[in-house]
């Protein structure tokens, strides 16, 4: 049996996106032309471009040992996520809250013509749904007691309306851009949804597989945590540390080093990079110089 753990790669909106977080992770990844076996530079994994959809089959099955898909998807394809101890169909091993655009979770949303009459999604009754989740968006209406007629859609979901072969989408959306350049209006949200790491049962409870597993969660989870932090450094003057400290968030403590000149120390801290802008001229304000930013790649 082979200890190689097999790696699943979602093709399609989640692909750059993913490959990217793993070279950030620590693991390359080259594609070839008409192939869905890209290379990596890890001797102990193969990978394997997969549509997202129909993951969730292949990690219950075994095809799979590991893989990255939307959460949305294993919904609709009725797998259940769960432990190493439970009866579920698969092992979930992490939330990885990124996108083909953000790091934020996607949303299935309900939406109709921005000029219908339909306000709420009871109005809907009797109506045409398009969509290419069917079976979520079925439990959706029947858990409202809406009667719908959904339509699977194979793509360009959103023009169904503005084309008049349907009534309402259920589409995915992070941003709304797309949803709102077809003059679409959003009247209620389906499903959050975001990307996990699942495993197949066999391979989390293989020794070697699990180490590798474990591993590759780590990894991910720390380049995943470094895309909102930055490293600042700076020299304070030993007068005004105090000050200079009150206005440095961290992830535990500044680090406090001494100079040459016993006048100044040496501080670093990793902050929010949103807090950045603001933070920099009240350090300079409070006496902090040779400011520096640092862009991270892990934070373990």
């Amino acid at each position: 049996m082979s200890t190689q753990l097999k790696l699943g790669i979602p093709k399609g909106s989640l692909e750059e996106a993913t490959i990217s977080l793993m070279e950030r992770a620590g693991w390359k990844i080259h594609k070839h032309v008409r192939n869905y076996f890209p290379e990596i530079d890890d001797s102990e994994v193969t990978a394997r471009l997969c549509r997202v959809q129909e993951i969730p089959d292949y990690i219950k099955d075994g095809v799979l040992d590991l893989a990255l898909t939307g959460k949305d998807w294993m919904l609709e394809m009725g797998v259940s996520m769960g432990g190493g101890d439970d009866d579920s169909d698969v092992v979930f091993v992490a939330d990885l809250l990124y996108s083909k655009v953000s790091n934020r979770p996607a949303r299935w949303v309900l939406a109709v013509a921005g000029d219908s009459p339909y306000r709420k999604p009871q109005d809907l009754a009797g109506k045409r749904v398009a969509t290419e989740l069917e079976g979520v968006s079925a439990r959706y209406f029947e858990k409202l007691g809406i009667p719908v007629d959904i339509k699977y859609s194979w793509g360009a979901t959103e023009a169904k309306v503005v084309e008049g072969l349907a009534d309402a989408i259920v589409e995915v959306t992070e941003t709304e851009t797309t949803i709102k350049a077809h003059n679409l209006r959003v009247i209620d949200e389906v499903l959050v949804t975001n990307t996990v790491l699942i495993a197949n049962r066999d391979a989390w409870n293989d020794p070697v597989k699990r180490a590798k597993i474990d591993q590759i969660k780590l990894l991910l989870e720390g380049a995943l945590r470094a895309e909102s932090l930055v490293c600042l450094k700076m020299n304070a003057p030993a007068a005004k540390l105090d000050d200079i400290l009150a206005l440095l968030p961290s992830l535990n403590s500044p680090t406090v080093a001494s100079l040459r000149d016993k006048n100044w120390l040496s501080l670093e801290t990793v902050v929010n990079k949103s807090l950045v802008r603001d933070l920099i001229p009240r350090l300079r304000g409070a006496g902090a110089e040779g400011i520096l930013q640092y862009s991270l790649n892990k934070v373990i």
